[in-house]
């Protein structure tokens, strides 16, 4: 797919209410993949060298973020525009609607979105059988998982093992999501005993399950950008001394800083694009310089052309995602990061 091509149907996709664009692009996915017309306009990707991570061989290094694909009912055709994983959800123990509407809002001029969603999904049963109906995707698929709104957080840690056992075995992996804005309390979470408590139960759990089925399936955490260097450097200590596998860093800002007033910037929820770029990268190469290469991160964050991704990478990043990026860019950028890592 070209560029004229994808931005002629931004274009008219942006005509609509930002949510109704995002169900109408997946169901035009799935109808085009289910046609063989997505092949077509897909063509051929760059050669590309797999990655080791997490144990995990990936066959490309560029990532779909969770947040797009929240049930895993389009795993297909996102392969077939090239992403080497997919990261479904944030799924959660039981289905829930997510908050109430208008929870999704573009930010045009600055390439943003902010998004208050909820971890609005079907549930991990659902979502399991989703994944498991995927025909022709070869990559690696991670399950984003998160508790439920009426969860209080005292009980969260049930949440997160309910969810890791239901999806165990078919995700690749699992990414631990503690760090989205928009449900109440979830980033208290991130305090370093808390998580430390959250992480301790889940790789007790990992353990069992591998024991018994003889699957290893790697747990990552996804963290937030607005935390500074003295929560980061305690942040690390935790994933050391608990042996975590993946760190995603990072989740959508509440900061509104880079967006003053811009339409929409006073609405409340998870600031991504590029106001988050810088801020995303900065924290990656906090984190990095305090796990070195013993804690691979996944970069995300702002990640709008493809020198942003290998700046991800230099900061320390073993992997990239796009979410806001591939919204206003579309399935070329993904072409123009793996061209240019093709040449690093």
């Amino acid at each position: 797919m070209t560029r004229w091509q994808y931005n002629f149907a931004r274009n008219l996709l942006f005509k609509l209410d930002a949510e109704q664009a995002h169900h109408v692009s997946l169901d035009l996915l799935r109808t085009s993949e289910s046609l063989g017309i997505l092949k077509l306009l897909a063509g051929k990707l760059p050669d590309t060298q797999p990655v080791e991570c997490m144990g995990l061989t990936f066959p490309n290094p560029v990532g779909l973020a969770a947040g797009l694909d929240k049930e895993g009912n389009t795993i297909d055709a996102l392969g077939r525009l090239g992403f080497g994983f997919v990261e479904i959800g944030t799924i959660t123990p039981r289905p829930q609607p997510g908050n109430d509407k208008p929870r999704l809002f573009r930010i045009i001029e600055e390439e943003a979105i902010i998004n208050r969603m909820g971890f609005n999904n079907c549930g991990i049963e659902q979502g399991v059988k989703n994944v498991r109906s995927a025909k022709t995707f070869n990559g690696i698929v991670g399950f984003n998982i998160g508790k439920n709104k009426v969860t209080p957080n005292e009980n969260a840690i049930d949440d997160y093992l309910y969810a890791l056992r239901g999806c165990w075995g078919v995700a690749d992996y699992v990414a631990v999501n503690i760090s989205s804005p928009n449900t109440p309390g979830l980033r208290d979470l991130q305090a370093a005993a808390d998580t430390a408590r959250l992480i301790d139960a889940l790789k007790q759990e990992q353990a069992r399950l591998t024991e018994e089925t003889g699957i290893h399936m790697p747990i990552a955490l996804k963290v937030a950008p607005d935390m500074g260097d003295e929560q980061i450097a305690e942040l690390s200590k935790v994933f050391l001394d608990c042996g975590l596998d993946g760190l995603i860093a990072t989740n959508t800002t509440i900061s509104r800083e880079a967006v003053q007033g811009k339409p929409f910037a006073t609405q409340a929820g998870g600031l991504s694009g590029k106001p988050v770029t810088q801020r995303s990268t900065e924290v990656i190469s906090a984190f990095h310089s305090h796990l070195g290469d013993r804690i691979p991160i996944i970069g995300v964050g702002g990640i709008m052309c493809a020198d942003d991704a290998v700046e991800k990478l230099k900061a320390g990043a073993k992997l990239v995602q796009l979410y806001t990026g591939f919204i206003y860019h579309g399935p070329p950028l993904i072409r123009e990061i793996l061209e240019k890592m093709k040449k690093m």
